[in-house]
């Protein structure tokens, strides 16, 4: 039976030396980075990392000394990309829902702009809130930007289908996340000018 991921590794893949062209989401994760309160954090995981470009901002700006750091991605060719930059990271090649960390080892998550496309959503956030400590952040970057909202069929582009609407406005997001113990603690609105991303922290109430 054909695995449901092997669509978006492979598209991953393919983009994976280009993928840091985009000014987009080199922007995008300098932001996320630069607004985590790192005072006290011990280990941040980087769902869906991609590049690394999060992890590389963090460990860009100073402010990571003493902290692991860790990036999780079905692509190889993605991580193989976040290996070169950034040597000193950890990088995992697993999906997002299976993580092989720790039971509340985790005191930051990060997740940008790839919950519209993982397959099963509720599984990931039960995932996270095993692995995130009681009282930890998970940042989430979703796409806001009005052209993009409904179910999205895979196209011979874009070889998987998305679902952007859960995720596009802090209301949508904070009701998809509560049932798994998440609660929105703040938010934000991002934009290159062509692309708006609701960046969203959320407090792990389990763990």
């Amino acid at each position: 039976m054909p695995d449901r991921l092997d669509p978006i590794r492979s598209a991953f893949d393919q983009r994976a030396e280009r993928y840091d062209d985009s000014a987009m989401h080199r922007g995008l994760a300098g932001t996320v980075a630069e607004g985590l309160d790192l005072v006290g954090v011990e280990t941040i995981v980087d769902i869906a990392t991609g590049t690394g470009l999060v992890l590389r901002s963090i460990d860009g700006s100073g402010s990571a000394s003493g902290i692991r750091l860790v990036g999780v991605d079905i692509s190889p060719e993605m991580l193989r990309v976040a290996e070169r930059e950034l040597p000193s990271a950890e990088w995992i090649e697993a999906d997002a829902s299976h993580l092989p960390l720790a039971d509340g080892s985790v005191d930051i998550a990060t997740c940008v702009t790839a919950l519209h496309i993982i397959p099963d959503v509720p599984a990931a956030l039960g995932e996270w809130t095993r692995v995130l400590r009681a009282g930890g952040h998970l940042v989430t970057a979703s796409f806001a930007s009005p052209h993009l909202s409904g179910i999205t069929s895979p196209t011979s582009a874009r070889p998987y289908p998305t679902d952007h609407d859960p995720y596009a406005t802090a209301e949508a997001i904070a009701a998809t996340f509560a049932p798994h113990g998440f609660i929105l603690a703040s938010h934000t609105t991002w934009t290159d000018g062509t692309d708006t991303v609701l960046i969203a922290d959320f407090l792990s109430a389990a763990g």
